[in-house]
């Protein structure tokens, strides 16, 4: 186990190496000057020459990439060209919004799409089924955004249930914390239950149909017992898989989520980066992203040990 622990995080670095490589390479590459951003629209060609070279965009590309991955394999993400202050300060300013809205659209996502799965399963062929994939087909059509606008002018503009804008932090309160992200939280949870619950069903269908199934039936157990502790804990492998799957899908989603609600995350930040061609602040949060998702993936390969007593590694 420590050794697959320990080939896995060595793994990592040339991903993240690779990863790093194409955004700056990419963001280098696109048009836009950072500079001419920055000085403003009435700026002279010399006021943008002389931002250029104290950003260091004056230099060949390679001598740039030198000098950051230099900074990079120090722990240094650099300093932000729009907001003046370190990259990994600015990301840790952001990360409680981003890590709130996710974590409460992962938990909502999958204490409501497992038992939809589930039953469904059970009740195969029968309108809840039906009804079930109808839904699935719905969540992954609809954009996020129309949803999230859709959502607004009911939930919020009609019903005035809760607000429309905007993010509240622990500090201020539980409640104003949660009003803040309850729908931002839903809105990414339809195509996130959608996915869930349909492999839930197409696991647990697959496992209803095993000899051991029939077996506990057989033996008197609770319709409930052999749902969950047999058909459920046999299909756990691939739900756990789509869950880690999911949390990859919730990275972009992020990004349109709060720019939408206004919500001061990671998410937003990138957006406002990109906007402003800010190229060390986008570097390091689409590595911590990728960080991020890489860490995912080693939790969930390590969960099947415990998931499934036959896999050892």
């Amino acid at each position: 186990m420590l050794n697959f622990i320990a080939r896995r995080i060595l793994a990592t670095v040339p991903v993240l190496a690779i990863v790093a490589v194409l955004v700056f390479l990419l963001l280098r590459l696109t048009p836009g000057d950072p500079a001419a951003i920055l000085a403003g629209d009435a700026a002279s060609a010399d006021q943008i020459a002389r931002i250029r070279i104290s950003l260091g965009l004056d230099q060949p590309i390679i001598v740039q990439f030198g000098i950051w991955i230099g900074h990079l394999v120090t722990g240094d993400l650099g300093e932000s060209f729009y907001y003046k202050i370190q990259v990994a300060d600015l990301i840790a300013q952001r990360l409680e919004p981003t890590l709130s809205l996710a974590t409460l659209t992962i938990l909502f996502s999958v204490l409501v799409s497992v038992p939809l799965g589930v039953i469904a399963a059970w009740r195969f062929g029968g309108w809840f089924d039906r009804a079930l994939m109808g839904f699935s087909v719905m969540g992954f059509s609809i954009p996020v955004f129309v949803l999230a606008y859709i959502l607004i002018w009911i939930v919020s503009l009609k019903l005035g249930w809760l607000p429309v804008q905007g993010y509240k932090r622990v500090a201020d309160g539980f409640w104003p914390y949660l009003q803040h992200l309850i729908l931002p939280s839903i809105t990414l949870s339809v195509i996130f239950i959608a996915l869930i619950a349909r492999v839930t069903r197409a696991s647990v269908l697959e496992s209803l149909g095993e000899d051991y199934i029939r077996t506990a039936r057989a033996k008197g157990l609770r319709e409930s017992q052999v749902l969950i502790r047999h058909a459920l804990a046999n299909a756990a492998v691939p739900i756990v898989t789509v869950i880690g799957i999911g949390i990859a899908l919730l990275i972009g989603g992020v990004v349109v989520t709060e720019s939408v609600y206004a919500i001061p995350g990671l998410g937003r930040l990138t957006v406002d980066a990109v906007l402003a061609r800010d190229f060390p602040t986008i570097q390091g949060v689409i590595l911590f992203f990728s960080l991020v998702y890489v860490g995912v993936n080693l939790l969930v390969d390590l969960s099947y040990v415990f998931l499934d007593p036959r896999i050892r590694y």
